[in-house]
């Protein structure tokens, strides 16, 4: 019955949002036609619920490149908004995080929520240790719980575990109260960018062919609980 009630409320919200927004997702998608050559949206395949893959929608704010021929496990992390592989434009777009809008079309379909642990790369679910794999027990969401906690700023291990905690405390007021924080998040900005030290490639590299522990998300969140990153979650 919660399900059932998150999800109505997830249609109801994204469906309207569409409309209500169509006029700036116009105006966004012309201004990357305009400034550099390639599609408007970006398409990648992301683990859903259950793990399971989806398709997911963003627009691009990249250098046109198929994202079926991008090594994730060597790409390098986009740690700053001069990156070259960034656009003019997808520095602005990025920056207010407009390039998210998209997803919306995932929710109504049904691929995500409004609310939940953003939806992870196909190559990182490896790195998830077993205790955290819970994160997919819910649709991901358009923003989370890690997401008004620090966004990439936050390392791989404390996303995770902000992510378990979001699958073990939700409630429909903790979604509204992480929906208004959301707004806060975007409009002061930042956290945009992750760091190469705190990224999933150095964990996974870090393991040296052992299995994912939650011994080390627990060793993680040590550094996080004193406040040295990011913000207290609610």
């Amino acid at each position: 019955m919660r399900k059932d009630v998150k999800r109505f409320v997830d249609v109801i919200i994204s469906s309207a949002s569409l409309i209500v927004l169509s006029p700036l997702l116009l105006l966004v998608a012309l201004w990357i036609k305009l400034d550099s050559k390639g599609p408007v949206f970006f398409m990648q395949r992301r683990a859903g619920i259950e793990g399971k893959p989806f398709r997911i929608f963003k627009f691009r704010t990249m250098v046109d490149r198929p994202a079926d021929t991008i090594d994730q496990l060597k790409e390098g992390i986009i740690s700053q908004g001069r990156d070259p592989r960034i656009t003019r434009a997808g520095r602005f777009i990025r920056a207010t995080s407009l390039d998210e809008l998209p997803q919306l079309l995932n929710i109504v379909k049904g691929d995500m929520s409004i609310v939940g642990p953003r939806p992870i790369l196909m190559e990182q679910k490896e790195v998830v240790p077993p205790g955290y794999m819970k994160r997919f027990a819910v649709r991901p969401g358009l923003t989370g719980l890690a997401q008004i906690s620090g966004r990439r700023s936050l390392g791989w291990l404390q996303q995770l575990w902000l992510d378990a905690k979001y699958v073990e405390k939700y409630s429909f007021t903790y979604d509204i109260g992480i929906m208004l924080r959301t707004v806060k998040v975007v409009f002061v900005g930042g956290g945009i960018y992750g760091g190469e030290g705190m990224n999933w490639r150095t964990y996974r590299e870090s393991l040296q062919g052992r299995a994912p522990a939650d011994e080390d998300v627990e060793e993680a969140m040590s550094e996080f609980s004193t406040g040295k990153k990011g913000a207290s979650p609610l």
